[in-house]
């Protein structure tokens, strides 16, 4: 890794949760001039495109920040087992939220959720080759609803506003890039 631009000249904790802690960082620009920053620091995530060659599983539950109930890809982290690889996290959420499991989990990427104040990733996942079973919802996912939709339908719900994650329009994207290298007759779940 290379030298940081924007030396860090100390820090203090402002808040802090198991989710969540929120610092601010005293900084020294290379030409000299000193400034300020507010970080949230996150653990990364992991979000899973759920896909059986034809339709894709989402998830929609209430998010209390936005005062709305949005469809999106499973995603999430595990708190409590911050040493989980991603990959971990992937399949365990992609269980505890849909109740499925899948035989290939293929990582396509991994992106920022919002750099320009938090140091959080999420890791995307393409999950295929998929089995059912029960969900196991935690406490805060209680009113949480999996459905599967055609891509079709995927772009209505972007169109129409009920999809309005970013990480889940990012992630399509990745998805979209890596089904142009699958070869023509083959489906991802192969």
């Amino acid at each position: 890794m290379s030298e940081p631009e924007i030396k860090r000249i100390d820090t203090k904790v402002v808040y802090k949760n198991r989710w969540m802690t929120v610092r601010e960082d005293r900084v020294r620009r290379p030409n000299g001039d000193h400034g300020l920053f507010g970080v949230v620091d996150k653990p990364d995530f992991s979000l899973i495109i759920p896909y059986d060659g034809e339709n894709f599983q989402l998830v929609q539950q209430y998010r209390y920040p936005v005062n709305g109930r949005f469809w999106e890809f499973p995603q999430g982290s595990l708190e409590l087992d911050p040493d989980s690889t991603p990959e971990q996290v992937a399949a365990a959420e992609l269980k505890q939220e849909t109740g499925l499991s899948a035989n290939r989990m293929l990582k396509l990427g991994k992106l920022f959720q919002a750099y320009g104040y938090a140091n959080q990733g999420v890791h995307v996942f393409l999950a295929t080759g998929l089995e059912s079973g029960d969900p196991a919802l935690d406490n805060e996912e209680q009113d949480l609803v999996s459905q599967r939709f055609s891509r079709a339908e995927f772009d209505a719900m972007l169109t129409d506003g009920r999809i309005t994650d970013l990480a889940t329009v990012a992630a399509l994207h990745l998805f979209d890039n890596h089904m142009k290298t699958v070869p023509t007759g083959r489906t991802t779940s192969s």
